[in-house]
Formats: structure tokens, sequence, C-alpha cells
């Protein structure tokens, strides 16, 4: 798979360790080495803002989608290519998934877990055939798979889609299997009638 643009979700804090902040630093520039647009939620403070200074530092394009209520609060990116001001949530998501060919979620709070939870949800659904990986910066998600692990046990989730996501701590790895191809398989059926009643 040909990655041209991917999409990360990452907290708009720079989180309370400083690993947190290299590997957005350590991500920024290999998607810049790669020639891959970042596509993200246009913040210049916090591990959004590093991942944009670092990608454009690398020579790499960048492109932000932030709210305009948000614009003050999370203080807009005044160095990007591009800078799409919307007017919410819904179409901050929307327009990020659409400009999106893969998707990344680094660690991050409530917004950072509601966009890879959305988007996770499209692909189970077959909205889209992209796929999702997890930056996985000092076992930051293993929390997150564990759950995916208990919806599969006790029946909330159909075993083919028991790895949603490529996982990597490692921001050249992780990549590489993003190139690979989607990461959620669609089932043809997921709720059977009997599992209904």
């Amino acid at each position: 798979m040909d990655l041209q643009t991917v999409c990360v979700f990452c907290g708009s804090r720079p989180g309370a360790r400083p690993e947190f902040l290299a590997a957005a630093q350590a991500l920024g520039a290999e998607l810049a080495r790669r020639r891959i647009t970042l596509i993200y939620g246009g913040a210049s403070v916090g591990l959004m803002g590093a991942l944009a200074d670092a990608t454009l530092a690398g020579g790499g394009r960048a492109v932000g989608v932030l709210p305009f209520s948000l614009q003050e609060r999370e203080l807009g990116h005044s160095g990007l290519h591009e800078l799409h001001l919307v007017n919410s949530m819904h179409e901050r998501k929307a327009l990020m998934a659409k400009r999106a060919d893969a998707f990344i979620a680094m660690p991050g709070g409530f917004g950072t877990f509601d966009e890879l939870f959305e988007i996770l949800t499209w692909g189970q659904l077959g909205l889209h055939q992209k796929p999702i990986g997890l930056l996985n910066v000092g076992g930051y998600f293993e929390p997150l798979q564990a759950m995916v692990r208990r919806g599969v046990e006790d029946g909330f989730i159909p075993p083919a889609q028991a790895e949603p996501f490529a996982v990597s701590a490692s921001a050249g790895e992780l990549l590489d299997r993003l190139q690979a191809g989607p990461t959620m398989q669609v089932t043809e059926k997921w709720i059977r009638r009997t599992e209904e009643t």
C-alpha cells in the first residue's frame, strides 16, 4: 500500500513522561523522511505541536484541521502548509479521515480516544478500509489491547476483529506495518439473528 498521507491522533498536552514528546518528534521526522504528509488536529501545543514541528523541520508536509472554537484554546499552528478551520469536532474528524490513507494513535486523552474509537467503528462497519496503528510508547495502549481482548472473550467483538490495529513502539516499524494494508477485518454479517434474541 502506498501511503501518501497519515492522520495522527495525539494529545494537545505533552504528557508526564519525556518519551511521549520524543516519540512525537521521532514520528514527525520519520513521516518527513518518507515524504508522507501529516494530517492532524492543527494545534501548536503538546504532542500535536511537537509532531508537526518535527515533520516541518525534516522538510515534510503538514496539514491541520481545527475547529474555530478551539483555535484560541489549542493555538492553531501558524507554520503548516494547510490549516483548515471548521465548525465542529464532527467536521474535523470527517475531514481528517477523508484526507488520510492510514491512521495512527499516539498517547493522548479523551479527544484522542474519541478519534481512535470513531475510526475503529467506521472500519468495523466497512465505511473505510484504511489501516489503523497504535504507537505504543511506554506501553500506553496495553490497557486498550486488554480491553479489546475482553470484548472478544465476552462476545461483543467478533474474533476476526481481535486485532483491529497494528501496534509498535517504533515509528518506522509501525509505518512499515501500515503500508502492508488494512488492519480491520470486515465481517459480512457481524450480528446474527440468534444473538439478537
